[in-house]
């Protein structure tokens, strides 16, 4: 039976995700350093509001606050024998406000990077990385997530990990990478990659792309890059409401509802279909883009020249992808390989 992502996605041809965890449970009185997780008990409310605050919006997707619930974030917290707990309560509560909806919204069970490096580079291995995402998922899983949803990670050994432990639960999965270096992730993949790494996993997910990064134009041009390899899978483009800057102490993202408006429309003529918003994006944002998305028809393929029009100008030259860096990165890497020696 096709599941219920699939299913919607094909009926309506696009699908509209929800905005950011981080920026508005902070908004709501989370303090920098605590972990968001432990408001699935403390301040069940104020999760079961972030939830209504996207499906209000018009959200068909929604993350659950689960990030940072891998037994590696939560050590730094004291909570990791609670790992299965606290995932099963961030799920149990999206699934009450999914439920309660009035129409079909997923719940998608967030997995957020481990923090730690893969071996060879690192000490983590396979094995230990499945077993925590594995972990993870079975929590999500009882608590009545819909999916699962791998985000903001930057190693293809990662990704594949996660592929896995999705496989060892039983359930369907979307993942997405984070392209904030120059084009690339932190551990060097490039748009390109992406697309070779995901077709050969094992457990494929049910459609993949970027999330976070650097600002709504990077994205874009990351999203082009995947088109351009012509994958079989729904594209995934889950970019930052704008650009980050410190004013008055705290972080605020300089993208507004207009703007991310017309991000949400560049994203779909540049080849994704399922479309929202990470950093900074409310759900003041998510309404302009649905309404964009329901009001404006698609598209021709932008030109990079017409994106940065619309949303301003990248962060580097190159997406990673041309014979100038590939050259450069493997520098890069040989000099890293050359010190390990």
């Amino acid at each position: 039976m096709p599941n219920v992502f699939s299913r919607l996605l094909a009926e309506r041809g696009w699908l509209l995700t929800d905005g950011a965890t981080g920026t508005n449970l902070f908004n709501m009185g989370l303090m920098s350093g605590d972990a968001p997780e432990m408001w699935n008990f403390e301040e069940p409310e104020k999760i079961r509001t972030l939830y209504r605050g996207a499906v209000e919006a018009g959200s068909d997707l929604f993350l659950t606050n689960s990030f940072g619930g891998n037994a590696s974030r939560l050590k730094l917290h004291a909570q990791d024998h609670r790992v299965r707990e606290i995932n099963r309560a961030a799920a149990e509560l999206g699934r009450e406000v999914a439920d309660r909806a009035g129409r079909t919204v997923i719940v998608a069970g967030s997995m957020g990077p481990t923090g730690e490096i893969m071996a060879p580079m690192g000490t983590l291995t396979h094995a230990r990385a499945v077993e925590m995402f594995h972990e993870q998922a079975e929590g999500l899983k009882e608590g009545g997530a819909d999916i699962l949803w791998v985000e903001t990670i930057s190693a293809a050994e990662e990704f594949s990990a996660a592929s896995e432990a999705a496989r060892l639960a039983g359930m369907p999965w979307c993942g997405t990478m984070s392209f904030d270096t120059a084009g690339r992730t932190m551990m060097g993949l490039t748009s390109a990659d992406m697309v070779t790494m995901v077709g050969k996993l094992a457990h494929p997910p049910l459609a993949f792309g970027a999330n976070c990064g650097v600002g709504a134009s990077d994205l874009l041009r990351t999203v082009l890059g995947f088109a351009a390899q012509g994958p079989d899978l729904p594209i995934i483009a889950k970019g930052n409401a704008g650009i980050p800057k410190f004013h008055d102490g705290h972080i605020h993202y300089d993208g507004t509802p207009a703007l991310m408006a017309e991000y949400a429309c560049l994203a779909r003529d540049c080849g994704a279909s399922v479309i929202g918003g990470c950093c900074g994006t409310t759900p003041d944002h998510l309404r302009a883009m649905r309404a964009a998305l329901d009001t404006r028809p698609t598209g021709d393929r932008p030109t990079l020249d017409a994106i940065t029009a619309a949303l301003g100008g990248f962060s580097s030259a190159s997406d990673g992808t041309d014979a100038a860096d590939r050259a450069a990165a493997a520098e890069r890497s040989a000099g890293r390989r050359r010190r390990r020696g």
